[in-house]
């Protein structure tokens, strides 16, 4: 008798253990429940145990079909991580994600320059705040705002974070916005990357905690959005000045008070540190490094 099972098998049987269904397993796969249960049956048979309980329009993992899969789906993930690593190794291809206002107000518009620099690299980026699983996603690089400390990355900072106000110059001249004490008149817009206002002013107004709490505001999750209410003159942003340096540029936005408030995070650029870097992937380090040595 071949000692391995069917190793089709077991594909199907983890699909349908970790949806609970062989109909949601069969999307994954693209194919018809009919051919996940063919499979299972294929496998029960091979064993000599059931591993569903069939009822009607419902299927249960039985006892000894959770504790099989418990065995064989680390060793399935294994299979599937090492054939990733390989593919990835023989390709000129980089993953890299990165938080979405830094790939809008600053990566995107320096992209080119990577990719004219090293023609031969296909970069694929990704945009979102969750922390990358760099164990079990296809991604080779990220850049992450934090305080730079995690044991099992490798981080090498691009940018330290400070807090800087700005406006339009327009909204500052309407309401008068002279000095730190007079952003009683305005409307503070905070992001959940940088919800210093407190802080920020306790430091640079004579404003006690009960002035500064009647201040109105509006709270955003996303940076990007607080920038753009910004620069439509919908208030006052606390921001990193590496997002600003368009907009200043172009005189959308000017800091009114030239207060910095220094912060313990920053930009950093990390991989997993006990996976080496590929060619590709380290070349897009190093030009991330060499752009912003500057800062």
């Amino acid at each position: 008798m071949n000692q391995y099972p069917p190793l089709k098998s077991l594909v199907f049987l983890d699909a349908a253990i970790r949806h609970g269904s062989f109909s949601l397993a069969a999307k994954e796969f693209s194919v018809t429940p009919g051919a996940v249960g063919q499979q299972i049956q294929k496998l029960e048979e091979w064993l000599g145990v059931a591993l569903f309980s069939r009822r009607i329009r419902q299927v249960v993992p039985t006892a000894d079909g959770l504790a099989y899969w418990h065995r064989i789906q680390p060793a399935l993930s294994q299979i599937v991580d090492a054939s990733r690593i390989l593919r990835k190794q023989r390709t000129k291809s980089v993953w890299l994600s990165m938080p979405p206002s830094f790939a809008a107000k600053w990566f995107t518009r320096r992209m080119a320059g990577f990719l004219t620099e090293h023609p031969d690299v296909e970069l694929h980026l990704n945009t979102g705040r969750a922390l990358v699983d760099f164990e079990r996603e296809a991604i080779d690089l990220a850049i992450r705002y934090f305080d730079g400390l995690d044991h099992s990355l490798d981080a090498t900072l691009l940018y330290k974070d400070e807090a800087r106000v700005y406006c339009r110059p327009d909204y500052a001249a309407r309401l008068g916005l002279m000095r730190t004490d007079d952003l009683t008149r305005a409307k503070l817009l905070e992001t959940t990357i940088q919800p210093y206002w407190q802080p920020w002013l306790r430091r640079f107004s004579d404003l006690d905690d009960t002035r500064i709490k009647a201040i109105p505001s509006i709270h955003f999750d996303q940076a990007m959005m607080a920038i753009e209410a910004a620069k439509q003159g919908q208030g006052v942003v606390m921001s990193s000045p590496i997002l600003l340096e368009e907009d200043l540029a172009q005189g959308l936005l000017f800091e009114p008070f030239g207060h910095c408030l220094p912060l313990d995070n920053g930009y950093y650029v990390v991989h997993h540190r006990k996976l080496d870097l590929r060619p590709a992937a380290l070349a897009l380090k190093n030009w991330l490094l060499d752009r912003t040595a500057a800062y």
